[in-house]
């Protein structure tokens, strides 16, 4: 079992500590909520499966979200003062060496999944500057993303609580803001007896056409399992509930306070989603929604229908940048600290143990750097943005499904060898209770791990056995990865201050 090193000794010389300062619950729910909803790009992947969006919501909310918030509520109240997070919870379980694979799978995911999130952003700027033709240019997006990854890992090495700020404004400013404006425009649309967008679809995957008049399809139409590929990508859009328990020994009373933080990004997260994707559904029609413009385009419809101007777009994507940037550096500040906790530990080279002033993973960002440039080079020789989007999200879910199925697991594996462990939040019903809760979550994810090998019915992605190769070498290859350090790792790896071989790190190491 991992153990934590005591406490630092007093100053000498009856010196008083620093007093440290705490993030407040409402501050680490917003953050954690801005990980789950890291921007608005989601909303048009889920737009475009019209009202079958329910069905897939509601398999991300009650077979996805909800488990994993309350295992991560449970685990983060029992080990919330202990850095590490997934690190920490999953080593408990299985030992070091697994938790090791579980919070560098959750860091590699991340570094694979930032050109995603930043392509959303480059959207944005491009509809900010009057210049949406932009968001299609290969070159412009991988270089944004670039620039932007730079600017946001300059802002992370300031110090957490910098980067907590420019996270929370930005999440309620660039998403959430945006996201009631998209919503009272659809009303607005709607009311105003514009037709739904949704009326207009006759494609059988999202309509039911009879006597020439066609209706809303309820539920997915299922011709094969690529029909349903969207899902994988739609349910990383609810992933990362657990992304900012490494923070938790920065609350107060991390034990009471971290499960109220869950409960407020669930919510949080769960009505974004489902009105701003409804919101974008209602304003255009079913061709015209793009999984990369979709949101910037329904503004644009709404605004120049209703007012017969294109500004606000412009004032609304400055904010949705930000917003996208901000998501961004909520999880460069989350599962690198993790990562952080994991080379304290021995597991990485000294190179990764380094951190600046503030206590900031500096090394560890600055590999990220290096890492999320190589992959924007496929935005340089793919032509179609929304194919290298997809095909990059796809190698992100394969990757964090594993990282779930552990969690789940490691739920499951505490309550029997540490029954007695305290915890300030406990799934209800004893051991079929977390049979239940941790059961479903690691079926729903197996499902979501199989879809995200299947080439998408909706997308043009050419060969779909270089498809499937490439997610398929992604994971195994990341997976391989943490395996073969803790195998190779040196004993001069273990940093000199730490404690011996088997104990862990101090909820005192920044």
């Amino acid at each position: 079992m991992l153990t934590t090193r005591p406490s630092p000794p007093a100053p000498p010389h009856g010196g008083a500590r620093p007093h440290k300062k705490y993030l407040t619950v409402s501050t680490l729910g917003l953050m954690t909520a801005a990980s789950i909803v890291t921007s608005l790009r989601g909303l048009p992947m889920m737009a475009k499966e019209e009202m079958t969006m329910f069905a897939y919501i509601g398999f991300s909310t009650l077979l996805f979200l909800v488990p994993a918030g309350l295992v991560a509520a449970e685990l983060g109240g029992a080990f919330g003062h202990r850095a590490g997070g997934l690190y920490v919870w999953v080593g408990e379980a299985f030992g070091k060496p697994t938790g090791f694979v579980a919070i560098f799978l959750t860091w590699v995911q991340n570094i694979v999944w930032y050109p995603t999130g930043l392509t959303f952003a480059a959207t944005a700027a491009a509809f900010a500057i009057g210049r949406p033709d932009l968001a299609e240019n290969n070159v412009y997006v991988g270089l944004f993303i670039v620039v932007a990854f730079c600017l946001c890992t300059g802002a992370a090495l300031v110090s957490t609580h910098f980067a907590s700020k420019v996270t929370k404004y930005g999440f309620l400013l660039g998403t959430v803001v945006p996201g009631v404006v998209l919503i009272a425009l659809c009303l607005a649309w709607l009311v105003t007896g514009h037709a739904a967008g949704w009326t207009t679809a006759t494609d059988h995957a999202v309509a039911v056409v009879s006597h020439g008049h066609s209706g809303p399809r309820w539920l997915p139409y299922l011709t094969g399992l690529s029909s349903l590929s969207f899902l994988a990508g739609i349910l990383l859009n609810f992933a990362g509930v657990e992304s900012q328990a490494v923070h938790a020994t920065e609350l107060k009373d991390a034990k009471r306070g971290y499960p109220v933080v869950i409960m407020v990004a669930a919510g949080l997260s769960f009505a974004i989603f489902t009105l701003g994707a409804l919101a974008v559904a209602g304003i255009l029609p079913y061709e015209d929604i793009d999984i990369n413009t979709g949101v910037f385009d329904a503004l644009t419809h709404a605004t120049t229908g209703l007012v017969h101007v294109g500004w606000p777009v412009q004032v609304l994507a400055v904010l949705i940048c930000y917003g996208a940037l901000g998501g961004v550096l909520a999880w460069i500040t989350g599962p690198s600290r993790g990562v952080l906790a994991t080379a304290r530990d021995g597991l990485l080279p000294p190179f990764m143990q380094k951190t600046n002033k503030a206590g900031v993973q500096k090394n560890i960002l600055l590999v990220q750097v290096v890492v999320v440039a190589a992959l924007s080079s496929l935005y340089l020789v793919v032509d179609n943005v929304s194919t290298v989007f997809f095909l990059i999200s796809a190698m992100a879910v394969s990757l964090y499904i594993i990282v779930y199925m552990l969690l789940y697991a490691s739920a499951v594996r505490l309550r029997y060898t540490q029954p007695d462990l305290p915890r300030a939040f406990r799934i209800p019903g004893g051991k079929p209770g977390i049979w239940l809760v941790g059961g479903l979550g690691f079926l729903a994810v197996a499902f979501a791990f199989v879809l995200a090998f299947v080439p998408p019915a909706q997308l043009p992605i050419g060969s779909p056995g270089l498809y499937v190769g490439l997610v398929a070498a992604g994971a195994v290859i990341f997976s391989s990865a943490p395996l073969i350090l803790e195998r190779f790792k040196k004993p001069s790896w273990m940093p000199k201050e730490a404690a011996p071989e088997g104990e862990g790190v101090s909820a005192d190491s920044p």
